[in-house]
């Protein structure tokens, strides 16, 4: 059974690895050209394509193969993924072979799985260190920093598992014993073939749900409840001002009664309650984990960087780095949780209408467009409030200090990717940091 591993980032890297270490035939593949590819292939015996016409070799090669994993960076248009669906070859991504190799063991361990346009990574978090804070030795898995394969050979008993919809796509069998639909909004529109395809991948977090399962969603949503409800799993909703899991009387609380109060935790703002209801549901509903378990890990939780994090206040005015807000839905919550606002925003836009960030406008004192998306950025906020262009990221925090006056926040949200100017969100982040401590300098001096 020779399977086509296409894109060798992180993710294609541990799935050719771990084929490799089963015995199973490989042949890599890749876009680019890299001198790590071919030491890469060559550690694991395996065949590399690479370079512009990889696609068109594997596409000629198609009935070679027993199946392609293609890395989540491979959209759905891709030319290999094309010849695949042409050709009827099956897909599977790095969650599902994980999965089926769960299965196969013979004593599969639990999984929680959690999806949504925004909010998946807190929320697997959430849940992976209220599975650990009740005695579990819980992985937070798959589309954070641990693909899934990567651990399916150490001691844990459980699994907090991360579905991006480039995942779920090319998932069959996949199935949690509890599993949440966080949210959705206009998003990946770069890989997905249009929005109902990436709403159908969302979907799929469901599919293999038996009953006796557990589908956790947004009571406020009533498409999501909706299919939550068109499946064989239980549902339980979640929401601040109502569901089965909620806020009431300052605490989160569940069918079951108080779980933490929302004093315990380290930051409240209302997508931090959402996600974190959402996570207690899942944990809970599976009876993975106590209600002990569950307050404990709230009140020890620490958010991860570069989500609505504070760099630094200057002059009276506090600085915040959102840079993993690459969507206008994500820029949505951060905006929400300030009363003035300075708005750094731009970057690579994923196809997406960005004029929903001018929802607030009120909140709005202004904005700097920056990046390959400025203009657009300038064209959602025209007309709501002052917007400047900035051709750098030190400029761009020059421009919001001056624009900004004592009580405001300078947000960081961009809306977009960072691949117009860095490498990854993570290095956006860091850089804004960087310009806003080099503020703090200069106050020093």
């Amino acid at each position: 059974m020779t399977t086509l591993v296409y894109g060798l980032a992180v993710a294609g890297r541990s799935t050719a690895q771990f084929l490799a270490s089963r015995g199973e035939p490989l042949v890599l593949a890749d876009d680019r050209v890299s001198p790590a590819h071919a030491e890469f292939a060559a550690s694991l015996g395996a065949e590399l394509l690479e370079g512009p016409e990889a696609a068109m070799s594997c596409a000629r090669r198609m009935g070679e193969f027993a199946r392609i994993a293609p890395s989540p960076g491979v959209p759905e248009s891709h030319p290999v993924i094309v010849s695949a669906l042409r050709a009827k070859s099956e897909i599977v991504s790095e969650i599902e072979l994980a999965y089926r190799h769960e299965q196969a063991s013979g004593q599969p361990r639990p999984v929680v799985a959690v999806t949504g346009t925004d909010g998946k990574t807190t929320t697997t978090l959430m849940a992976a260190a209220m599975l650990s804070a009740s005695g579990r030795k819980a992985a937070a898995v798959g589309n954070t920093e641990t693909p899934w394969v990567e651990v399916l050979d150490e001691a844990h008993d459980c699994f907090a598992l991360e579905c991006s919809s480039f995942r779920l796509q090319w998932t069959r069998d996949l199935r949690a014993q509890a599993a949440t639909w966080l949210n959705f909004a206009p998003d990946h529109l770069d890989w997905h073939r249009d929005l109902e395809s990436y709403r159908a991948a969302k979907e799929r977090v469901w599919a293999a749900a038996r009953a006796g399962d557990v589908a956790v969603a947004p009571v406020r949503d009533a498409s999501i409840v909706a299919s939550a409800r068109g499946t064989a799993a239980r549902t339980v909703t979640f929401g601040l001002e109502s569901g089965d899991y909620r806020v009431e009387a300052g605490a989160l609380v569940g069918p079951r009664g108080r779980i933490v109060d929302i004093g315990q935790l380290s930051r409240a703002l209302p997508h931090d309650l959402t996600n974190a209801l959402a996570a207690s549901a899942l944990v809970l509903e599976s009876g993975l984990a106590t209600v002990e378990g569950v307050a404990n890990a709230l009140a020890r939780y620490r958010h991860a960087p570069h989500r609505i994090e504070l760099v630094a206040t200057v002059d009276g005015v506090s600085y915040y780095d959102d840079s993993k807000a690459t969507s206008p839905h994500a820029s949505q919550a951060a905006l929400g949780s300030f009363e003035r606002i300075v708005l750094i925003a731009g970057g690579k836009n994923k196809g997406l209408d960005l004029s929903s960030m001018a929802s607030q406008p009120r909140r709005m004192r202004a904005v700097v467009a920056i990046g390959h998306s400025a203009a657009l950025v300038a064209a959602a906020f025209a007309g709501v409030c002052a917007v400047e262009h900035a051709d750098s990221m030190e400029s761009a925090v020059r421009a919001a200090r001056r624009l900004a006056q004592p009580g405001d926040a300078v947000l960081l949200s961009p809306g977009c990717t960072s691949y117009d100017w860095y490498s990854n969100y993570g290095e956006r982040g860091d850089d804004f940091a960087r310009c806003v401590r080099d503020l703090t300098k200069e106050n020093g001096k």
